[in-house]
């Protein structure tokens, strides 16, 4: 089996980058959200972002248009019944991502691969959603899709070698490098060695030994990180660290993953990074 057609769930920043980068690298694209507007939008940025490819002489004119072109937009479920995979890249809720799943089930081919982006739920949980255990994977592409490079595969208790091999296989096809994660435990690799590092920062903060901005300057200058841990809260989202934070105090009920006070308020004012103008940093 190949993969020539892929859908995606979700049309925001993580399912618009994907879409970008599928169609740009030959792949047929099903972009599919609840509204009509998300999906417009995501077109949109796709097309601005390549705009400044042209530009940069990264790619012609000529291939944006093909591109853009291999890019169908939808607010149907039912317009993934011919994909060979699907990438979901919808909220981090696990009863959401699950109800997902158990519709694209009904919809899609036999054949059909399901992937979900989460960055630290349960695969097996999703693909226990299915009848097609075997065929769901963890695609965890990471933000921005189209400058981070790493792509991390995720066996669920049932996921087939055949499957993981498919999935490392697109990944590569869209310029990424794929890690395979051989259990499915939370947080894979990447937020689980993260987590801590935000979670300490936050620490640091509420004992008073430094500020967020000089915690971030230490970081990128003693650690060569390109960011601190408080800026890169702020760009992906702070609510995001609480919800993965969260997840792995529950299913560990280890204190170590307990979110401290002060992320948790930021959520509750509003204040959740970049996108709201506020988060760990005022950006007005």
């Amino acid at each position: 089996m190949s993969i020539k057609k892929i859908g995606v769930l979700g049309a925001g920043s993580m399912g618009g980058g994907i879409a970008h980068l599928a169609a740009a690298r030959g792949f047929e694209v099903v972009l599919c959200d609840v509204e009509q507007r998300f999906v417009e939008g995501a077109v949109k940025r796709i097309a601005g972002f390549m705009d400044k490819s042209v530009v940069k002489q990264k790619m012609t004119v000529d291939e944006k248009e093909a591109a853009l072109k291999r890019i169908t937009i939808t607010t149907n479920m039912e317009d993934f019944a011919s994909v060979d995979l699907v990438i979901e890249a919808i909220f981090e809720d696990l009863e959401i991502k699950k109800s997902a799943f158990e519709k694209l089930d009904k919809i899609c081919e036999p054949h059909t691969i399901f992937g979900s982006n989460t960055s630290s739920m349960s695969i097996t949980a999703l693909a226990a959603a299915t009848n097609r255990p075997d065929k769901v994977v963890g695609l965890h592409f990471f933000n921005p899709p189209l400058i981070m490079r790493l792509v991390e595969v995720i066996r669920g208790y049932y996921t087939s070698d055949e499957t993981v091999k498919l999935a490392s296989e697109v990944s590569q096809g869209m310029g990424k490098t794929p890690v395979v994660v051989q259990k499915d435990t939370p947080g894979f690799i990447v937020n689980r060695i993260m987590m801590p590092q935000f979670l300490e920062a936050i620490r640091i903060v509420e004992e008073g030994i430094a500020t967020p901005a000089d915690i971030d300057t230490a970081v990128k200058l003693g650690l060569n990180y390109p960011m601190g841990p408080f800026e890169l809260m702020d760009f992906t989202g702070v609510e995001i660290s609480v919800h993965v934070a969260d997840y792995l105090f529950n299913e560990s009920r280890d204190r170590k993953w307990n979110a401290p006070e002060p992320l948790k308020a930021l959520v509750r004012a509003g204040r959740l990074g970049k996108k709201t103008g506020a988060g760990w940093y005022d950006y007005k």
